[in-house]
């Protein structure tokens, strides 16, 4: 499930479309309610992570970055391969004839 949108609390971006083509655009920052906002979004690391992104409208927003690596990618890999091992104690593998099966011998 995907998690709700946070947008920040204080920022704004605004393209500027008469500025020199090396000016993408500005930040407007609102330090009273952006400040709260960094302190109660900030990770592990001391840090908030905030996306620059584009509407579909053509509008630009900022988006709180929520994503998080996977937690104990080695623990979980084992637990998949357990579970493989299980499947293979319950259906136990086919054996084949050692002989060539003739495709006409075949009933359908």
């Amino acid at each position: 499930m995907d998690k709700e949108k946070v947008f920040p609390k204080g920022l704004y971006f605004e393209k500027k479309e008469k500025a020199p083509s090396y000016v993408v655009g500005a930040l407007s920052i609102k330090v009273a309610e952006f400040s709260q906002f960094l302190n109660l979004n900030q990770n592990n690391a001391g840090y908030c992570n905030i996306d620059l992104k584009q509407a579909k409208n053509g509008k630009y927003y900022a988006e709180l970055n929520q994503w998080q690596p996977v937690k104990d990618k080695v623990k979980e890999e084992e637990s998949n391969q357990e579970r493989l091992n299980n499947l293979n104690k319950e259906y136990p593998s086919i054996e084949y004839p050692e002989e060539d099966i003739n495709p006409e011998d075949i009933p359908f």
